[in-house]
């Protein structure tokens, strides 16, 4: 994969005619496989339609989950593009031993309300689950699966003797939806719409997988733009569980949750006491309030003044932190009032299998 470049996020900026996203200008979503070759044909005038998904193990998303999401929403704003979103029951059921079948199910519509709340056009966005969507996947799902040996898959994946077959025939099904021929009804039969995928950088094996795969069954690669990690609150050392709360802010925490973990559990690059951190300043570096604040703070000028004067010692850890709950509070707020307003027939009208407006 290559870096984005300055050229490219200006690039961008001109063709949609806005500002870059914030995570773009910031080197948040910092790399890309073939993201020139896509701009050239929608320069041209060729549509693309973007790809991203969820594997549905957990109950309510945190604002790492987010990441690819916000992004796909301001790409399919910006580009008009249509968007498939694809829920991996099948995979969390096959790599969890602890869930069931069903309630994979289950979490894959309880996670779509999520995903929704997100602000996607309702008209461009079809989401589905893996098990519901199967019979229109299976026959492109058979093509990869021809077309990849067990020894690439278990180069490219870790695959181990005790696995079962399940898991090492999933990789197929991940790589399907970059090809348009597996949404015959939205996107109206095109067999050669390019594809566009937002993901996290953990994500690329699939799809380099399915570029390797693409020429051979007659299809283009798709492209990628993936995306960093995102911190846990505890820092870089500390990873994002779903299963330990206090790793990070969930879109269902309160108020107080997020007042509460933002001081208890983020962690400070500001020095020990009040007067060493006037005299040496924050290390914004490693500072997780600052970092999460590079992610969500919209004013640009801001960001910067605040970094400024966190590393010169005139703010400190708590009034950084105060920064941070206030915008954390009304970005989950908004999530919030927008999933409570996604009722079950809205879900079912995202997750109809119908012609996608673009």
């Amino acid at each position: 994969s290559r870096h984005i470049t300055e050229d490219q996020i200006a690039r961008i900026e001109r063709l949609t005619n806005r500002r870059a996203h914030r995570w773009l200008r910031r080197g948040v979503f910092f790399s890309h496989r073939d993201l020139t070759q896509l701009l050239d044909l929608y320069e041209r005038g060729e549509k693309f339609y973007l790809y991203t998904g969820r594997g549905p193990s957990s109950e309510a998303l945190h604002l790492g989950h987010l990441l690819p999401f916000h992004f796909t929403q301001y790409l399919q704003e910006a580009f008009n593009a249509p968007l498939v979103v694809q829920l991996t029951d099948d995979e969390k059921f096959l790599f969890n031993d602890k869930l069931t079948l069903e309630e994979t199910h289950r979490l894959a519509y309880a996670n779509a309300k999520d995903i929704i709340a997100c602000g996607f056009d309702p008209t461009k966005t079809f989401i589905f689950s893996d098990l519901d969507y199967i019979q229109h996947m299976y026959p492109m799902i058979v093509k990869i699966q021809r077309c990849v040996t067990f020894n690439q898959a278990r180069g490219i994946f870790g695959f181990t003797d005790s696995d079962n077959i399940g898991r090492q025939a999933f990789p197929a099904v991940q790589a399907c939806p970059s090809f348009p021929a597996t949404f015959p009804v939205p996107l109206k039969g095109s067999r050669t719409m390019p594809c566009l995928i937002p993901c996290a950088i953990d994500q690329d094996a699939y799809f380099r997988m399915t570029r390797d795969v693409a020429p051979r069954l007659g299809f283009k690669k798709p492209s990628l733009i993936h995306s960093k990690f995102f911190p846990p609150l505890q820092g870089k050392g500390g990873k994002m569980s779903a299963s330990m709360a206090s790793t990070s802010i969930y879109v269902s925490d309160t108020a107080a949750q997020i007042k509460k973990k933002v001081n208890k559990y983020a962690f400070s690059g500001g020095q020990e006491t009040l007067e060493l951190q006037r005299e040496l300043g924050a290390n914004i570096e490693v500072d997780v309030p600052y970092q999460y604040l590079r992610f969500f703070l919209e004013d640009d000028e801001r960001l910067e003044q605040i970094g400024r004067d966190y590393k010169a010692g005139k703010l400190l850890s708590g009034e950084v932190k105060a920064i941070l709950i206030e915008v954390l509070q009304e970005l989950v707020g908004t999530h919030q009032a927008r999933k409570a307003a996604v009722t079950d027939e809205v879900l079912a009208e995202f997750m109809r299998v119908r012609e996608l407006d673009f």
